[in-house]
């Protein structure tokens, strides 16, 4: 059954912006899995002043919620309350400055990559390994093939909860795997990183070798979110899941891939519930088997489907 629509008028109580505000908008075509409910309202701002000059008029009250390209993230199916925000092109660039990388928190993790590349600068191959934008990148301090973004961040640069641009070096950023100390409520706008010159050859080979691994180990071109499980180190997740029985492990449309047991598949017709559910019984079987108990490193965000104020998707034009 369709939730009703919200009614609390939220957008009558959003300071005036020069992006755009859009009520009830589908965010199942933009996260990876392409499940779950739509935004009560969603914000795209145009610039950094506008989103500036938002978050310090917004209502303190007003959830926000700060979205990427949904490669890591499962939204569930009665929608996510409040604002969500997505940064668009004018948070996007990338630019060089001696060995230093500069990049807007909508960059896309490849693009930072070849980038680097480009300019002749090794040790940011690993984000070409990464399917996500930076933002997303420095709140979890993403990592792969060897490195991750604390091994290479000069600087962060966020804005705070009353709209107040802040500067973060590396040891102000708290990092542990998979995990920045952040304030959830601070919105990453822009990083700086460091590279080491190098010949572009020799980088742009490595960025190869890690994209024939993603396509010989990895599910890239299904509809997944990525690694499910935080790996409990010293073990991987991927095996405890497979000791477990669980490859290839089916809740409705959802599936654990045959591939890379630590991705799960919407295989077409998967709910949000659906899949979560599989993530759960996956750690409840790990658990049983092995006694580990798995960590989500997907992130779950917004209001089950039969949530009383689960939100409804408005036609879109």
């Amino acid at each position: 059954m369709m939730a009703a629509m919200r009614t609390s008028g939220l957008l009558d109580r959003l300071p005036p912006v020069r992006g755009r505000l859009t009520e009830g908008a589908s965010l199942a075509n933009v996260t990876w899995f392409r499940v779950g409910g739509p935004a009560e309202v969603l914000f795209k701002p145009a610039d950094l002043e506008d989103l500036r000059a938002f978050i310090a008029a917004k209502p303190a009250d007003i959830p926000v919620t700060v979205l990427g390209v949904g490669s890591n993230l499962l939204v569930r199916d009665g929608g996510i309350p409040g604002v969500v925000i997505r940064l668009g092109r004018a948070f996007a660039d990338i630019r060089i400055e001696a060995d230093r990388v500069i990049a807007g928190a909508a960059a896309l993790d490849l693009n930072v990559a070849l980038a680097a590349r480009d300019a002749g600068l090794g040790g940011l191959e690993f984000l070409s390994g990464i399917p996500g934008t930076i933002g997303g990148a420095l709140r979890m301090n993403a990592g792969a093939y060897g490195s991750d973004v604390s091994a290479v961040l000069e600087s962060a640069t966020a804005i705070d909860e009353s709209g107040h641009l802040r500067r973060l070096d590396r040891s102000s950023m708290g990092f542990t795997y998979r995990h920045s100390a952040i304030a959830e409520d601070w919105i990453f706008v822009g990083a700086e990183f460091v590279g080491a010159p190098e010949s572009p050859a020799t980088v742009h080979e490595r960025i190869q070798e890690i994209q024939r691994s993603r396509v010989e180990s990895q599910p890239i071109r299904a509809r997944t979110g990525g690694s499910t499980f935080v790996n409990p180190t010293p073990q991987r997740a991927w095996e405890l899941v497979d000791a477990a029985g669980c490859r290839g492990l089916k809740v409705g449309g959802a599936m654990v891939s045959e591939k890379h047991c630590n991705f799960l598949i919407n295989t077409g017709t998967a709910t949000a519930a659906e899949i979560e559910a599989l993530g759960e019984e996956v750690r409840r079987r790990v658990r049983e088997h092995s006694g580990i108990n798995l960590q989500w490193e997907i992130k779950r965000i917004g209001l089950a489907a039969d949530a009383p104020n689960a939100i409804a998707m408005k036609d879109q034009a």
